[in-house]
């Protein structure tokens, strides 16, 4: 018998793996599924979150403060204008007397008149104190819309004058009534001609210029 008869016969099919090369090939593709799972996990589960922590837009509108119309339990509103520090609008405590207002407005300037007044009464609301200089009377205020036609013929009268008014007068143009009637809005009005002094650009002799032009009505 010759050796090639003793063999025993292989019957695999040609190309044929083993068993454990197709369990190992199939956990692969396993794991890299598995793992494909879990990154499309977590980019969905950040991206959520990344949402979530976008903060909700802040509005910038403020509602306005309401405007001073009326003043506080227990307060009331007094204007005084003339010879003191700061002349302007004031709230003041009910049963204030003019003294208080007089002093909140930074006292009397050095040619008030200060017994033009009686600093002892009571102020109400909605009341206006005018502190004249030494010298001249404390006129009381016309009421808003009064015409300038109380004004002696041919007077312009500071209080009423509007620009091409002032204009008008000798040596006063654009500038200085511009001037002009910006102090009067910050003052309330002129309680003397000589007020005109404390308007920028208008000195003595400007002054003694318009004095038989000009009334404080």
């Amino acid at each position: 018998m010759s050796s090639s008869e003793g063999r025993t016969p292989d019957f695999r099919e040609p190309g044929s793996a083993p068993r454990w090369r197709v369990a190992v090939g199939a956990a692969v593709v396993a794991a890299v599924v598995l793992v494909g799972i879990v990154v499309a996990v977590s980019a969905i589960t950040a991206g959520r979150q990344a949402v979530a922590d976008v903060p909700a837009p802040v509005s910038s509108f403020t509602t306005p403060a309401p405007a001073l119309s009326t003043p506080s339990p227990g307060r009331v509103f007094v204007h005084i204008l003339g010879r003191v520090e700061r002349p302007g609008l004031y709230e003041v405590a009910s049963g204030s007397r003019a003294v208080d207002v007089v002093a909140r407005a930074g006292g009397f300037r050095g040619d008030a008149d200060q017994t033009a007044l009686n600093l002892a009464r009571t102020v109400a609301d909605g009341e206006q104190i005018v502190v004249p200089r030494v010298g001249e009377s404390a006129s009381p205020v016309p009421p808003a819309g009064t015409s300038s036609s109380s004004a002696p013929s041919g007077m312009v009268d500071l209080n009423a004058a509007d620009a091409a008014t002032l204009e008008t007068l000798s040596g006063v143009g654009p500038a200085t009534s511009a001037a002009i009637l910006a102090w009067r809005d910050e003052h309330g009005r002129f309680a003397a001609v000589e007020d005109l002094l404390d308007v920028p650009g208008i000195g003595e002799k400007k002054l003694e210029a318009l004095r038989e032009s000009v009334v404080a009505g």
